[in-house]
């Protein structure tokens, strides 16, 4: 089997992939929501493991693609401002807006950092009391803990210079919105464990209910999905539509309550827009009116500005499921790395960008001994 040998336990996963083998017996449409999950599915050829009649489709999850194109203008106008320090982390450096992206901004001078909590950001804030210090607060459920936390220190101690450009999103309401399309092909889900481990499962069951589709939430090693996508199509095959925990060893049904309490002091749900998905309603967290006042778009009059996606990339299809990268006219010609048209394919866990990394390499790769071939 491909690439087995690089997996933890080689034999748990030949294990797993047999099972899947005797238990299918029909096609089956199954989506991974994480950006994190894909990229171990593509680096390990796990969806080759697989029989042909199990598809693997790529989901929303990761949230440097779904942050759309007018807040990245809106980073880049700020970030250029001389009365500014930018902090960000470093994967939404690359990310194309209309008119560039962050690093051009540092390019040409501005003080755009890089950054690896918000916490430091209220700290540069403290540090430069003269400088409008803004976070890029981007992400799902994952870091909004973190970012809650930013703005409630930055509440308690008072400080006036340190605001947060929000784009977080939510992935219930991205999994029903993918659910009630027209195009939809998804029969069950493998959610996002880290997702699950701050907010648990339990908002899954309504969606499991009302669709009829298999919720499995997984982790990220090659193992985990190996397992969760057995019990997937077990339940397929079997006809449940239930919501299982194979990430028990991280995830409890209730999540972390603690942080589940401070994202509702600082944050409220609110309609978001998602790059190459559009609006979808109740998606999104804002700022709560008690902490307005750390609104950069208020803060620097952005609220109302809009911009449109580049019309040549097919992120939105490939984040429904409905295509695949290698299916983009652009992909790996007018789309790569180093001049992407989207974010999928310069986020680290941009679909497009694992196949570029991954699958490119691997297709023209020699076959060395064993039948396995190396990227």
């Amino acid at each position: 089997m491909k690439y087995v040998d690089e997996y933890r336990d080689a034999a748990a996963a030949q294990e797993y992939a047999a099972a899947i083998v005797r238990t299918v017996t029909r096609p089956w449409t199954i989506m991974e929501i994480c950006g994190g999950q894909t990229h171990t599915i593509v680096k390990y050829g796990i969806d080759e493991l697989l029989p042909k009649a199990v598809t693997l489709v790529h989901g929303p999850g990761c949230p440097v693609c779904v942050t759309p194109v007018e807040l990245i203008d809106k980073a880049w106008q700020i970030a250029a401002r001389p009365d500014v320090i930018f902090c960000s982390f470093g994967d939404m450096l690359r990310v194309p807006g209309t008119t560039g992206d962050l690093f051009s901004v540092k390019a040409r001078g501005g003080d755009v950092r890089i950054v690896y909590s918000p916490v430091d950001a209220v700290e540069i804030a403290k540090q430069n009391p003269a400088k409008q210090v803004v976070f890029f607060a981007v992400g799902f459920e994952t870091t909004a803990p973190a970012n809650a936390m930013s703005v409630y220190r930055a509440k308690q101690i008072g400080l006036k210079n340190y605001s947060v450009l929000v784009s977080h999103v939510l992935v219930p309401p991205a999994m029903e919105a993918i659910l009630n399309s027209p195009t939809n092909q998804v029969q069950g889900f493998l959610a996002a464990g880290h997702v699950c481990t701050v907010m648990g499962y339990v908002e899954y069951y309504p969606i499991a209910a009302k669709y009829r589709v298999p919720i499995v939430v997984t982790g990220f090693e090659p193992l985990d999905l190996l397992h969760g996508i057995y019990m997937c199509v077990s339940q397929l095959e079997q006809g449940r539509a239930e919501v299982e925990n194979q990430y028990a060893r991280s995830v409890r049904r209730e999540g972390n309550t603690t942080a589940q309490d401070l994202m509702a002091k600082v944050f409220c749900v609110v309609d978001r827009k998602w790059r190459g998905l559009g609006g979808i309603p109740q998606s999104g967290l804002g700022l709560t009116a008690q902490y307005a006042e750390f609104d950069a778009e208020a803060r620097f009059g952005l609220s109302a500005y809009t911009a449109e996606e580049d019309a040549e990339c097919i992120s939105g299809l490939i984040m429904q499921g409905v295509r695949k990268p290698e299916e983009c006219s652009a992909y790996g010609t007018r789309c790569t790395p180093d001049h992407p048209l989207g974010a999928p394919m310069v986020s680290s866990e941009g679909a497009c960008a694992a196949y570029y990394r991954y699958r490119r390499l691997r297709t023209h790769a020699p076959v060395v001994a064993g039948g396995s071939s190396r990227g």
